[in-house]
């Protein structure tokens, strides 16, 4: 078993650890030369006071709050009470404190966590790099252990997100997904990475980007605390009814989805579609004609730079020299051109397009597909090159963007062997679909850590 959330948690209820214990060591990692760069902010005195709260219940008698008083960071986009919310960007750096919790950050609070910190992201959640020209970049925590002499990207967004659990400060971190922000970290530092349906999880407290598909998620070690998380953030049950693999029927698509494949990508991606065939999962290979026609739907950006433009648009008259990362600039004037009409062609448009794709993925139980098609690149060559870092962010894009069109759920897993460099599995299906789609991750997870049948 992994040593995850529930795992740790289990260890202060049987009194092998405490709350207490398990903060000081996740502010440990925290202050570490590698992990530092993933916080804006570290918030050890609140951090304490949650775990010493939960621990002191626990001895009175209390039953342990769900996240046990265990370290989560959050995604600098979301509102805590007292703090600025900067979306990484120095453009909001004197805005007023917020008046309370987002929605989000209340339901993790309510479950016991301990909030450590707010976490590295890409200004405004405008790219899946994690490259940000105001803050020291977050170098990949298992790329570095493979290679400490290239520092590489973490994936973006939620770039500190991913390093604050990848590098042992949090055992489950809150971040957003708009066209793959947290399932790109996820795959490229061999973490699991929840999308769920959009509409379950509440919005409201977090900086937008697209207010059509962004997403409130979260970043964990296992299934099961990414079943755990989406239970606290949505406010509902999951149904697990554990259904074995040998009835599930899953789709491989050949358009579009595996093109362009870097060569680890591949063999990773082949490997586990081949052990968990082995182990009886149905898996069909299947031209899907609507993956091909994605390009009404992303004319001068789609909706992440109109929508981000109707947001953005009165603070860049007055900021955009001295405040904005021009990339990020680059993409919102992008919405500059889509008029009114142009709107609500994209709205329907996008409905058509999500009709066609349910009927091509009409009998299947969930879609396999490589979760990004490369590993995480070296810093330096993005930072140095406009045209390389927008080649690579369009790639890293590409394949998670499709179910957030969607409107769909997704996870990522981790399926490269040991010692090899992180691959993400995207295990994906149409909205609603989030309760089948977890109970699925749960023995796909099972198979590819061990190779047991299912």
């Amino acid at each position: 078993m992994t040593d995850d959330l529930l795992s740790r948690r289990a260890r202060v209820l049987d009194g092998t650890s405490s709350a207490g214990a398990e903060i000081e060591r996740s502010l440990q990692h925290a202050a570490s030369a590698a992990v530092a760069p993933a916080f804006l902010k570290i918030d050890a005195v609140g951090a304490r006071a949650a775990a010493r709260a939960v621990d002191a219940a626990f001895s009175s008698g209390a039953p342990l709050p769900p996240l046990a008083g265990l370290a989560v960071s959050i995604k600098d986009l979301f509102d805590i009470a007292g703090q600025v919310t900067t979306a990484g960007s120095t453009v909001l750096a004197d805005a007023e404190p917020a008046a309370q919790d987002a929605p989000a950050v209340s339901r993790l609070r309510a479950a016991g966590a301990a909030l450590i910190g707010r976490t590295h992201m890409t200004e405004f959640a405008f790219s899946g790099i994690g490259l940000n020209p105001h803050h020291p970049t977050p170098a990949n925590v298992p790329m570095a252990a493979l290679d400490r002499d290239t520092p590489r990207i973490p994936g973006g967004s939620s770039s500190g997100a991913a390093v604050s659990v990848a590098g042992g400060a949090a055992w489950a971190a809150l971040g957003s997904d708009t066209g793959g922000s947290v399932r790109i970290p996820a795959a490229l530092q061999g973490l699991v990475g929840f999308k769920n349906t959009a509409s379950l999880t509440p919005t409201e407290g977090a900086i937008p980007l697209s207010t059509t598909l962004d997403t409130v998620s979260a970043l964990t070690r296992s299934v099961r605390d990414a079943v755990l998380l989406h239970e606290l953030l949505s406010a509902r049950r999951v149904a697990l009814p554990g259904r074995p693999l040998r009835a599930t029927r899953l789709a491989v698509p050949t358009t579009l989805m595996l093109d362009a494949l870097e060569p680890a990508v591949a063999a990773a991606f082949e490997r586990a579609v081949d052990r968990l065939s082995r182990v009886g999962a149905q898996i069909v290979t299947l031209d899907v004609p609507p993956l091909a026609d994605l390009a009404p739907l992303q004319v001068n950006g789609g909706f992440a730079s109109c929508e981000s433009w109707a947001w953005h648009r009165h603070r860049l008259a007055t900021h955009e020299e001295a405040g904005y990362d021009r990339r990020v600039v680059t993409r919102i004037r992008r919405g500059m051109a889509m008029s009114a009409a142009d709107y609500i062609d994209l709205q329907k448009a996008r409905a058509a397009w999500i009709a066609r794709m349910h009927v091509a993925l009409r009998g299947f139980d969930a879609v396999l597909s490589p979760t990004v098609p490369i590993l995480a690149p070296p810093i330096t060559a993005l930072e140095a090159s406009d045209e390389e870092f927008f080649r690579v962010n369009s790639l890293l894009l590409r394949n998670p963007s499709v179910v957030n069109l969607l409107d769909g759920c997704a996870i990522s897993l981790p399926c490269q062997a040991p010692g090899e460099a992180p691959v993400g599995l995207m295990l994906w299906s149409r909205g609603h679909a989030d309760d089948a789609l977890l109970d699925t991750a749960l023995a796909v997870e099972a198979v590819l850590a061990t190779g047991a049948s299912s």
